[in-house]
């Protein structure tokens, strides 16, 4: 088997977010009390866009069974180094979205945690603040699958986390049960998409929302909101917030 070669500044970059994401053991406690508030053992949870894993490992610590979505080989492959011996932990190395087939994925080497298919979300970061030199230096086509094909073969989820730069709404298309808890990623460049996302999750079920900024791995709100009060909250934010996680909660 010919050994994966990867573009120029690739193993760097993922050396450097092994060392972000994995290298941070306060950051690892306050991720476990977030994802605690709605894993328990035995759970299973979804971790679509999984980069290097740390979500993966977070659910693990908690007990949770994953199945994890990576489709950038070299993240796959830390992975799969990480969590190989792992049984409760399964990989698929595709992207997420709202058909099967294939799709193409552009590729940021320097810093692959904002690869996406989005070529939309390529155009918003161009010239935006706090985007500054971000290069999408080339292009792969890989597998593409659906939520509702995830869930047939593997089962409904108690968690689905979604972190694909602005692919969220995309992969919301694809889904049409209602999952007890969902977080996707928002970013101030393209508040469309979370309110986009927000449109869809009214439509599978009743939801409450809350929200957490950046990497604090803290959820800001008292107590989970509306979906039209979420869409207001994500349009007062100031551009530099930049980004955050907004979760999606099944009431009733």
């Amino acid at each position: 088997m010919n050994a994966v070669v990867y573009p120029k500044g690739t193993v760097k970059a993922l050396s450097r977010s092994l060392r972000v994401y994995h290298g941070d053991k306060e950051r690892h406690a306050a991720m476990d009390r977030l994802y605690g508030a709605f894993l328990k053992p035995g759970d299973l949870a979804f971790d679509i866009g999984a980069h290097v894993g740390d979500r993966i490992s977070s659910f693990r610590r908690l007990g949770a069974r994953v199945v994890a979505l990576e489709p950038q080989p070299g993240p796959a492959r830390v992975i799969r180094l990480i969590h190989r011996r792992d049984p409760l932990v399964t990989l698929v190395e595709a992207a997420c979205g709202d058909h099967e087939g294939s799709i193409a994925l552009r590729i940021n080497s320097e810093n692959p945690t904002v690869s996406t298919a989005s070529a939309a979300f390529i155009g918003a970061a161009a010239g935006a603040g706090g985007w500054e030199g971000q290069v999408w230096d080339y292009e792969i086509t890989v597998p593409c699958t659906t939520l509702d094909r995830l869930i047939q073969r593997y089962g409904l989820p108690k968690l689905l986390k979604i972190d694909v730069e602005g692919f969220e709404a995309h992969v919301l298309a694809g889904l049409t049960k209602a999952v007890p808890v969902i977080s996707f990623e928002f970013t101030t460049i393209q508040r469309d998409v979370a309110e986009a996302c927000l449109v869809l999750l009214e439509t599978l079920g009743p939801y409450r929302f809350n929200v957490a900024i950046g990497e604090s791995q803290a959820l800001e709100l008292a107590e989970p909101a509306s979906a039209e009060a979420m869409g207001d909250y994500l349009r007062s934010l100031p551009h530099e917030a930049n980004s955050g996680d907004v979760y999606a909660i099944l009431t009733g």
